[in-house]
């Protein structure tokens, strides 16, 4: 392979290879549908607690899904982007790369990542529309006030006080969802109420059969 071919992804060598066993066939081995569900908030917000509590009940149900954090995959697979606003979008696109390989695999996908661009979120949510699969976008919103009273990390004191820059809600802006499929605001619903939510938005859209 050339030096062009090698830094070049797109190149016309490159050829996906589809295999005997496609996602429908999984997701009946497994009896349930696979999709995206998408939390994206501000830091703060109750993305991760939300999606952690939504993982126990799907797992008490028999239900295989996974859930991917932000902090989690910057520790390996985006373990070499920054926060900048180029490296952002680049750690969404892997993410929702990552993302469709799971839900082709069969599996229920629990995304929770600030995600403050709305172009960022759009892209996965395109990426998963070409491919056939579902995505559900969950707002998980709470006033900047109540997120940085919480402020479990610290990182709203750092960014404050000049340590942290380009922080979403403090020096850079956060875009919040056009037209979510969920809007969750945990400052005034509780982890449970928000968590049965979801649960029941994947049991109307079908990826979940009631219990």
């Amino acid at each position: 392979m050339s030096k062009s071919e090698s830094e070049n992804p797109s190149s016309d060598n490159v050829v996906w290879h589809s295999g005997d066993v496609n996602r429908p066939d999984r997701e009946r081995m497994l009896g349930q549908r696979a999709g995206t569900v998408w939390f994206t908030g501000l830091s703060g917000s109750g993305k991760s607690t939300v999606a952690v509590e939504v993982e126990r009940r799907l797992a008490a149900g028999g239900r295989l899904c996974y859930r991917l954090d932000g902090d989690n995959l910057r520790h390996g697979l985006n373990g070499d982007l920054g926060f900048g606003e180029s490296d952002r979008t680049e750690n969404i696109r892997r993410t929702g790369e990552v993302c469709r390989l799971l839900v082709d695999a069969g599996v229920i996908v629990l995304a929770s990542f600030v995600s403050p661009f709305r172009a960022d979120r759009d892209a996965v949510r395109s990426m998963h529309a070409a491919a056939g699969m579902p995505f559900l976008e969950v707002h998980v919103e709470v006033p900047i006030e109540v997120a940085e009273q919480r402020d479990p990390k610290g990182l709203y004191r750092k960014a404050r006080a000049g340590e942290i820059r380009g922080f979403t809600g403090i020096d850079q802006p956060y875009e919040a969802p056009d037209a979510p499929e969920l809007v969750l605001a945990t400052s005034s619903v509780s982890v449970e109420a928000s968590a049965a939510s979801v649960v029941e938005l994947l049991e109307g859209r079908g990826l979940v059969l009631p219990g």
